[in-house]
């Protein structure tokens, strides 16, 4: 049995530490690719490949004090009509580049906020997409919903677009709390979207909640989870609330001083996570949660899930091109991400060049870590015949790395000829164990807590 004191010994309630939804990390970019060399590899993807698509609509009515994401908040459609003309432009440019057959494997809106676009604008939006890459018979499209931003019609659009998977925020539902993250969202309203979704013929449903928020108990998140579970979400994302005041400064605007400390934070995890266990649903890596025929649930048990800026996924394509102001793509060559401030990506798009600014080009042994990283981060495990059968290692010097990640952690994690495994117990320390294997990980700051 581990502790909570042992926790602590190992650093578990001091650590900041990635989520490691890409390795290397966004932090560690550098201007080692730009426009021209993002332009190579989208002409590098095979013809008739299938890749993902991802489109950042960074723009909300309201700015969530929580929030520390890409956004900007607006009244107006005037910015917004703006920036869906660059959108449009920049998919036409994106077109012009990728090879012939080219469908869509999957395709997710994220924002912001992608529902404050009006009814018009979405089926612009998702006819500019389907010029560039027609979606195959298998693709998913999914779209971030917020409950206080959806209306029938728009919900309309978005159906006949195709969309087949919505993801919707909880949070939490207590009011308390809700004031005091600035985000305000009846249960009423979010089954009320919940409920319209699924009218129009979208089965599969997403939900995000946090644990970590102010003035959170066991007692508030056990019945915030319950009213999630009333909902019956294929899929729940527990994320535990990062407090990076320094980095999103409208994070001030919460009461730091009731904040739960990191041992209640976790005592906050293990709450939600034994209500999602109780209800039959299978835990999925360090944060998620879906039902027993959820595909992510499939991928966990045959070996196909994977991690990428959204969290998990049983998505394979071997690109995901992002979209739009921040968004960041990921090819077999590295990652390239687009500039951050609309306002930048927008003038070079204007130019007719594309807005990449920053990322990273695979060097050394990035893509082996990588593969170390992701196997801990969605299996608790790295399965040494697979790594050597891989990459170009040998079993003694994979051994030789997992003994010295293992000799870190006090005896906790087993290491045998088969690889490593990371015992139930230990998995509250998964992110710090992956971090282990991280050669840029230098400096720690801006992380999220480990818990």
């Amino acid at each position: 049995m581990v502790t909570k004191a042992k926790l602590g010994e190992l650093g578990l309630f001091d650590a900041k530490v990635p989520r490691y939804t890409s390795y290397p990390t966004a932090p560690h970019f550098t201007r080692d690719i730009n426009a021209d060399g993002f332009t190579n590899w989208i002409e590098a993807i095979p013809e008739g490949a299938r890749i993902s698509l991802y489109v950042h609509v960074p723009f909300c009515r309201r700015l969530c004090w929580f929030c520390a994401c890409r956004t900007q908040g607006t009244q107006s459609d005037k910015p917004v009509l703006a920036y869906l003309e660059t959108l449009k432009t920049e998919l036409r440019m994106l077109g012009q580049h990728l090879p012939k057959g080219v469908t869509l494997s999957r395709l997710h809106w994220g924002g912001g906020t992608p529902t404050l676009l009006q009814p018009g604008m979405m089926d612009e939006l998702a006819g500019a997409i389907k010029d560039v890459a027609p979606f195959d018979s298998d693709t998913e499209f999914s779209v971030e919903i917020d409950p206080n931003e959806i209306d029938g019609a728009r919900l309309d659009v978005l159906a006949a677009a195709g969309m087949n998977r919505a993801s919707i925020g909880v949070q939490d539902f207590h009011e308390e709390i809700q004031q005091s993250i600035g985000r305000l969202q009846s249960y009423d309203i979010t089954r009320w979207a919940a409920e319209e979704i699924r009218a129009r013929g979208v089965q599969s449903l997403n939900a995000d909640i946090l644990y970590g928020l102010p003035h959170q108990t066991k007692a508030r998140i056990t019945e915030s989870v319950q009213k999630l579970l009333s909902l019956n979400p294929d899929r729940v994302a527990l994320y535990g609330y990062a407090h990076v005041p320094w980095m999103a400064k409208r994070q001030q605007l919460l009461p730091s001083d009731a904040l739960p400390t990191p041992e209640e934070r976790l005592e906050l995890f293990e709450t939600a996570r034994r209500l999602f266990l109780w209800d039959n649903y299978a835990e999925i890596g360090i944060d998620h949660f879906a039902t027993q025929d959820d595909s992510l649930t499939i991928a966990q048990k045959t070996g196909n899930l994977r991690r990428n800026f959204q969290g998990y996924t049983d998505d394979t394509a071997e690109a995901l091109i992002g979209v739009g102001a921040s968004s960041i793509s990921r090819f077999p060559q590295g990652y390239a991400q687009n500039a951050p401030a609309t306002g930048a990506h927008t003038a070079a798009i204007r130019e007719g060049r594309f807005s990449t600014t920053r990322g990273h080009v695979f060097r050394g042994d990035d893509k082996l870590r990588s593969r170390l990283i992701e196997q801990l981060m969605c299996e608790f495990r790295i399965d040494a015949e697979d790594i050597t059968r891989t990459f170009d290692i040998t079993p003694t010097a994979l051994r030789q790395m997992l003994n010295r990640t293992a000799s870190e952690f006090s005896g906790l994690l087993q290491v045998n000829e088969n690889g490593l495994f990371v015992p139930m117990e230990a998995r509250p320390l998964t992110r710090m164990i992956a971090r282990s294997f991280d050669a840029y990980e230098l400096d720690k700051a801006g992380h999220s807590s480990a818990i």
